[in-house]
């Protein structure tokens, strides 16, 4: 195989417009798929030439037998055609694709958006592409990686974001990047003409996450054993569970307690915390270094053994009757006692 791909060069050579004559596009993350081959229907081609050189067809809707049928068309007073293929996840026999990869056309531009999974990589026609083009597996970020991502997205907005709002929008959204960026722009372009900082009372306003009664507010309660606090908030999402609930919490929970297991076993510097989780600044791992002082690491274990049975009980687990507000309030009691 090829040496591997990111999204950066990718979208490096697209802007310059260093063409592949076939991209295989593929992973759990559909963002960046996303992001690569509208790039491509969007800007490869001025709209007049589209309409004779440009075909847009979903898997269900096609075999790979007239994919290639397709990439071998030439252009019709163009420099190039392009074919995206689509959801192509739905198509089976992609070894139909072998004998097309053996002499690919350089005037074809073949986009196949494989989502939600992988082609298989013993496949010759995957190595075939590497060699000739671009094979790209979008992985999924670990949550941890989501912070530095809202705050690399609000710059290419030429907006800014406070750490409280990055943070609400992180623990209420989760790993759902193209529900992130979505809602980012949809409260950039609310805002009024000049304004373009995102605030915890913007974040509230335009997007709906409360700015006292969030996932970060309950984890600083925990953190600093504020019993009341940590008790109003989730009184507040009892009363209130279309504003979050059990199982929106649950997962940043357990992401947390996590990682301070792993920060208990490192060295317990800000640097050492921030490189062992993976972390960008040293300024995302003061919760952390904070709840180490707090949390043994005995006690975060038993934590995260009750995080675990919390969440089987909220399924059904060995539990008859207990509501999911009840077993936010058993839990949050369990870590601050």
């Amino acid at each position: 195989m090829a040496t591997k791909q990111t999204v950066d060069t990718i979208m490096g050579d697209l802007r310059a417009r260093r063409f592949k004559p076939i991209y295989i596009l593929m992973g759990e993350e559909p963002y960046y798929i996303d992001m690569i081959s509208d790039y491509i229907e969007n800007n490869v081609m001025p709209p007049e030439e589209r309409d004779f050189n440009q075909t847009v067809v979903y898997g269900v809707d096609t075999s790979a037998a007239q994919v290639v049928d397709m990439a071998r068309r030439f252009p019709m007073m163009a420099e190039y055609q392009v074919v995206i293929v689509k959801e192509a996840q739905n198509i089976k026999n992609w070894d139909r694709l072998d004998s097309y990869l053996e002499k690919p056309l350089n005037t074809t531009i073949l986009v196949i958006c494989y989502k939600h999974g992988t082609l298989d990589a013993r496949k010759k026609y995957l190595t075939k592409a590497a060699a000739v083009g671009v094979v790209f597996k979008s992985e999924k970020l670990r949550e941890n990686a989501i912070p530095a991502f809202i705050d690399e997205y609000v710059k290419t907005c030429k907006a800014t974001i406070d750490q409280k709002a990055k943070a609400m929008i992180a623990d209420f959204i989760g790993s759902d990047l193209s529900r992130i960026t979505s809602e980012i722009d949809k409260v950039l372009v609310s805002m009024p003409e000049g304004e373009r900082k995102l605030t915890p009372e913007v974040v509230e306003q335009k997007i709906g996450i409360s700015k006292d009664y969030n996932m970060f507010e309950l984890r600083d309660a925990l953190i600093n054993r504020d019993v009341l606090k940590a008790n109003r908030i989730v009184k507040y999402l009892d009363s209130n569970p279309k504003a979050a609930s059990l199982y929106a919490f649950l997962p940043g929970l357990f992401s947390f307690f996590q990682n301070l297991m792993v920060a208990h076993y490192t060295d317990r510097t800000d640097r050492g915390v921030m490189l062992a989780l993976g972390f960008r600044s040293e300024w995302a791992v003061k919760d952390y270094m904070k709840a180490l002082r707090v949390f043994s690491a005995g006690k975060t274990m038993k934590i995260i053994q009750q995080i675990r049975e919390t969440d089987a009980k909220s399924k059904g687990i060995d539990n008859p009757n207990t509501s999911p507000g009840e077993l936010l309030k058993q839990l949050v009691y369990f870590i601050l006692h």
